[in-house]
């Protein structure tokens, strides 16, 4: 059975737990349903109570903050469980939809199987809505969490992905970017990437191209707040000439001919030796 939630803010929920989606940075973004929830639910288990308690705030609720993130414990797990049988309990993260890329699917599982009634709140989404920016194939793809930190271990995972039809979709932050990207092009040279950054907030940017080219980029202006990263499909998107011509015309404005070519061949995985002759032709005009 269901827990019961109505088109208006009922005074009760039935016991149970509630997987609320929350907004990604823009508080407009929360759903009349997930308003209501979370102003009628007994309870909040979520990432960090200072986060939730602003969104509370602004929703003008005041209801128990539990902490639930990646070092609950057992025991916290076991007792928020055992408070579903006569309790309403919502399930936020920090931001977008519980379940991706953070702990919660632990406590979904647990409650399921100790015969919960379970429901859902659909809402934001950080990698769908980066997708939708992006322009880049979305028929197919594949989120997989964060890169890797460490280079080996970051490319491994990339060559794992390699051969995936579909568009791959990332997680990253801002002090990391550079050396995602710059390992993006080391193992899948050719591949149209995109950086989705501060979605649904003011200064929200969807920038694509090729991996040097964004690593030009984001060297001369360091990035902020939080990424989505996402890589388009193979053989969909292999550079042509169009393509080498435009990233030669801007490599020339601050390198040599010879840097020039080499920055985009390792961007386009295209021949270095007719990059360089190409770069001469138009550096002569």
């Amino acid at each position: 059975m269901r827990p019961a939630v109505s088109t208006r803010a009922p005074a009760t929920l039935s016991p149970g737990l509630y997987i609320v989606a929350t907004p990604i940075g823009n508080l407009g973004d929360i759903t009349l349903r997930a308003a209501e929830v979370l102003r009628a639910c007994d309870g909040v288990a979520c990432e960090d109570t200072r986060v939730t308690g602003k969104l509370m705030k602004h929703l003008g609720a005041s209801k128990p903050l539990w902490r639930y993130d990646d070092h609950a414990s057992d025991k916290d797990r076991a007792r928020l469980v055992k408070s579903m049988h006569t309790r309403s309990v919502a399930l936020v993260s920090d931001a977008g939809t519980p379940l991706v890329s953070d702990p919660g699917y632990r406590l979904v599982r647990e409650a399921r199987a100790a015969g919960i009634a379970i429901v859902t709140l659909p809402g934001p989404c950080a990698a769908v809505a980066g997708l939708t920016l992006s322009g880049l194939p979305n028929d197919k793809f594949l989120f997989a969490g964060f890169l890797p930190v460490k280079d080996k271990a970051r490319a491994d995972a990339l060559r794992d992905l390699a051969a995936v039809p579909a568009t791959l979709v990332f997680y990253e932050t801002a002090p990391r970017l550079l050396k995602a990207l710059a390992g993006i092009g080391d193992v899948l040279p050719g591949r149209e990437v995109a950086v989705a950054r501060e979605l649904t907030k003011l200064h929200e940017e969807c920038r694509t191209g090729f991996p040097q080219q964004l690593i030009a980029h984001y060297a001369a202006h360091p990035p902020k707040g939080e990424i989505v990263l996402l890589i388009g499909p193979p053989g969909d998107d292999a550079p042509n000439a169009s393509d080498a011509e435009a990233l030669l015309v801007e490599a020339l404005e601050t390198l040599k001919p010879s840097q020039a070519a080499a920055q985009v061949a390792r961007a386009t995985g295209l021949d270095r030796k007719d990059l360089y002759a190409r770069a001469l032709e138009l550096k002569a005009g």
